[in-house]
């Protein structure tokens, strides 16, 4: 009989199934970590060509700056915009040329350290639609221009759309993904950004353009959306979505669950902003967290465990804090559902 691996059991949750033990979800290996990753994202290199340490630009052009305290993260150059004039789009947008990319030769290179026995390939692209047009102009511009100028944002997305369908294409055919990962962050901590109803209008086709490719492979789609943005679940589900993540703490977590069941798998309801995502929490702290988090979402199936801490690059409280959220994952969560 074939040995499950952390592949085989982070597929069962993809499924609706109850996994053997309480998979995890990450970004990158783990150095605390004693099993390999159940799933790692595996973008396709000549899209992120432009990105450094230290930021770099993006697919598209805008340019990016790190910051030590965020661990390494970026974020566009603050006040530095490409767009001013959202009419303006077709002189300044280009998308990359992918006439001379051979495929096969960077599937290879990309998944040369990969392990697709025991690690599941999750397909990412770029950080979506809405978040990419904030990108572009600034939060304040951008909803403007969504307001005010809906068919030239429109005209964008379908521009940036009909790009990334032919990538997502050529992914699933030389990469053969497990899943496949759509990301747009459309919400603040408080609410969404926009409405429903400009989501369906403005944002939601465009995410369907980009699914359909997966959902006619059969490859399970999974969403990245932070903040309370739970308005959404309906249409998601609607476009092909099976799991979110980081599923964060200010959305009705419980209720979705109940609602919803195996539907949608739940990844992460981690509180990462909360005591113990703080610089002074204590070991007790962190591990009492990580089993309350796994008490309350992994009964049933449905829920992948992703606890996350943050802070400088070295900086120790961090440091510490990631690897007593893996010591107890391990210790707790792997035993889950063997109580």
């Amino acid at each position: 009989m074939k040995k499950i691996t952390e592949k085989d059991n982070f597929m069962m949750f993809i499924r609706g199934e109850e996994p053997l033990w309480l998979p995890r979800y990450g970004m990158a290996p783990d150095k605390y970590a004693t099993h390999p990753p159940a799933t790692i994202p595996v973008p396709p290199a000549f899209l992120n060509a432009g990105r450094t340490p230290e930021g770099g630009f993006d697919m598209w052009g805008v340019e990016h700056i790190a910051t030590a305290e965020t661990g390494g993260a970026s974020l566009p150059v603050p006040n530095k915009f490409m767009i001013t004039d959202i009419r303006k789009w077709r002189d300044i947008v280009k998308a990359p040329d992918m006439s001379d990319i051979d495929w096969e030769a960077m599937a290879k290179k990309d998944l040369a350290s990969v392990n697709r026995e025991t690690t599941a390939v999750n397909g990412t692209f770029h950080v979506g639609y809405f978040q990419q047009l904030m990108a572009f102009m600034g939060f304040s511009e951008g909803l403007c221009a969504m307001y005010e100028e809906p068919d030239e944002v429109m005209a964008l997305f379908q521009y940036m759309a009909d790009f990334f369908v032919e990538v997502v294409k050529k992914y699933i055919e030389y990469y053969k993904p497990d899943t496949v990962e759509l990301l747009d962050d459309t919400a603040t901590a408080k609410s969404p950004f926009i409405s429903l109803e400009m989501y369906r209008e403005l944002i939601k086709p465009f995410h369907y353009q980009q699914n359909k490719p997966a959902i006619d492979a059969g490859i399970p789609i999974v969403h990245h959306n932070c903040g309370r943005c739970e308005d959404f679940i309906d249409d998601w589900l609607e476009i092909g979505i099976i799991a979110w993540n980081p599923a964060q703490v200010m959305n009705d977590l419980d209720g979705i669950k109940k609602k919803y069941g195996n539907k949608l798998g739940l990844i992460g309801c981690w509180d990462s902003s909360g005591p113990a995502g703080w610089d002074h929490a204590s070991e007790e702290l962190v591990k009492s967290e990580v089993r309350k988090v796994i008490d309350r979402f992994a009964p049933g199936g449905g829920f992948c465990f992703w606890g996350s801490a943050y802070g400088p690059i070295g900086d120790t409280s961090a440091e510490n804090r990631k690897r007593w959220l893996t010591e107890e994952y391990e210790a707790y969560g792997r035993t889950f559902y063997n109580k």
